[in-house]
């Protein structure tokens, strides 16, 4: 691309990551969507995007890492979809610095194209709304309204239903063994638990929180759980490895979404250096909000 259609690079924004701190299954609608609850939790770990407008129409994307990604990843339909939504002119080329690993059950992708939403509603002038934006983001996948919301939040229905709450800070330990597992299969499990009780928002708050919208770790942690980690343990033996090596560490496992991450919360500094070296281990913190989050109005 010619450096004389290349205007002043924008500063690099974050994509964070999320983590599940329960995922239930509660019931199965008509349609074959299954119903959900959970708590959707930011961390500070993050994929990284620069974004140059371009004044030709074109969208391009370039890897910034090691990592490289399908030519129209969630990044750049994330670009085309604001463009035929607003019919803006212009273009943009993206740089999309990779970090999160991939079927981590993380919302790496689903965040990238948040990310993107949000920037480029800004770089190209459009004064969307958060609410519209979430709208154009539910199209390219159920997770990025969330992200695009940019707060912890109580999660219903099919992943639409989003309720903001608070966490306490605290510090997580997540492992990601190489293997991926297939959120299509799955779901398709006969074996998948599908009828857990419905929960509340009061069920898992702390006690001194009145409106029910402070979340208390323990409790969430200890009467949770996740109902696809059965079924991904079966397709994928490195999730049950993971919170084996885990509780070697005095740490209690869980898988996060439908990926093969598990994560623990870490009350206590460790030394993960007897962890295989072909798994990916990061300590990481929970955030507040989106650090997109005043990017957009609602």
């Amino acid at each position: 691309m010619s450096r004389s259609i290349r205007p002043k690079r924008l500063l690099e924004v974050p994509a964070p990551a999320k983590l599940n701190l329960f995922l239930h299954i509660n019931g199965r609608r008509a349609d074959g969507y299954h119903l959900l609850q959970s708590v959707f939790m930011l961390v500070d770990w993050c994929d990284h995007l620069h974004f140059e407008q371009r004044p030709d129409g074109v969208i391009s994307r370039e890897d910034l890492s090691a990592t490289r990604l399908p030519t129209d990843d969630l990044s750049v339909r994330a670009a085309r979809a604001l463009k035929e939504a607003t019919g803006c002119a212009l273009g943009v080329h993206i740089g999309l610095d990779k970090r999160l690993p991939a079927e981590a059950g993380m919302g790496g992708g689903s965040s990238d194209a948040a990310t993107t939403l949000i920037a480029l509603n800004r770089l190209w002038g459009l004064g969307l709304t958060r609410p519209q934006l979430a709208t154009i983001g539910l199209q390219l996948g159920a997770d990025v309204p969330f992200f695009i919301g940019g707060r912890n939040a109580w999660v219903e229905g099919v992943g639409e239903q989003l309720t903001p709450v608070s966490v306490p800070s605290a510090r997580f330990i997540v492992v990601k063994p190489p293997a991926g597992a297939s959120t299509q299969r799955i779901f398709a499990s006969p074996e998948l638990k599908r009828d857990s009780k419905t929960a509340t928002i009061q069920g898992f708050a702390a006690n001194d929180s009145r409106d029910g919208t402070v979340i208390d770790l323990q409790k969430i942690l200890v009467l949770g759980h996740n109902d696809l980690q059965p079924v991904a343990q079966a397709l994928c033996p490195d999730v049950g490895r993971c919170i084996q090596w885990l509780q070697g560490h005095g740490l209690q496992g869980r898988m996060t979404g439908s990926g093969t991450a598990v994560f623990a919360q870490l009350p206590h500094a460790m030394n993960p250096a007897d962890a295989p070296g072909d798994w990916t281990v990061r300590e990481c913190s929970n955030m507040d909000a989106h650090p997109l989050l005043d990017w957009c109005t609602d």
